[in-house]
């Protein structure tokens, strides 16, 4: 398991990630104005439901790599620290999400609506990249099942995300009504989003441990 510590920075970098706008939030604002608020909330669950997905597969895949090679530990530490700076500089360099939440959405099923979600996240290769990226910077194999620390790790990721996409669902409307207005401050969450990143690569390069 994780320790206090632990969680507590990783809950702190999950705050900044699911509150910076981006399509997932896109797409639950959109099926909430469209089709209601339950709408919004099946769309977060089928994102979160394949946030597990991608945990459960990096941290069975993990395990069994750092059990044949040991140092392959030392070797994933690095190639996330790269991604990390990677992200940050492309966050930087990026335009930014048209955030433009719109009621013009097909209206589904709430079944067909959930499967959405989680097809939305299971079919994003940047989602398992990031999940490789970040997850194994805030576990440690000593410390017991990585499955565990992991999945662990994940579902403070997708309470916080419940949180922040939750209060998204429930402000949908006048989230669409006041965005327009926030037009000069578009690049803010980005310079913040990429702080995150490379604040967590610095962190990762010097040996940080908790």
């Amino acid at each position: 398991m994780p320790d206090f510590s632990t969680i507590m920075l990783f809950a702190a970098a999950c705050v900044v990630l699911t509150a910076t706008p981006g399509p997932d939030m896109l797409l639950i604002t959109s099926r909430s104005i469209s089709q209601g608020r339950a709408a919004g909330f099946l769309t977060y669950a089928g994102i979160a439901l394949g946030t597990y997905c991608h945990t459960l597969a990096a941290a069975l895949g993990l395990s069994q790599l750092f059990a044949a090679v040991p140092m392959a530990y030392e070797v994933i530490r690095w190639v996330g620290c790269a991604y990390l700076m990677y992200l940050a500089w492309k966050t930087i360099r990026s335009e930014g999400t048209h955030f433009s939440p719109t009621s013009a959405l097909k209206r589904f099923s709430m079944k067909r609506i959930l499967g959405e979600g989680l097809a939305t996240n299971l079919l994003n290769p940047k989602m398992a990249l990031f999940v490789l990226a970040l997850f194994p910077q805030f576990v440690h194999p000593e410390a017991g099942s990585l499955t565990i620390q992991m999945l662990v790790l994940a579902t403070v990721l997708n309470g916080i995300g419940f949180v922040v996409n939750g209060s998204v669902v429930l402000l949908s409307g006048h989230i669409c009504n006041r965005v327009t207005g926030l037009v000069r401050f578009r690049k803010l969450p980005q310079y913040l989003l990429a702080t995150v990143f490379a604040g967590l690569a610095c962190r990762l390069a010097l040996g940080v441990r908790n």
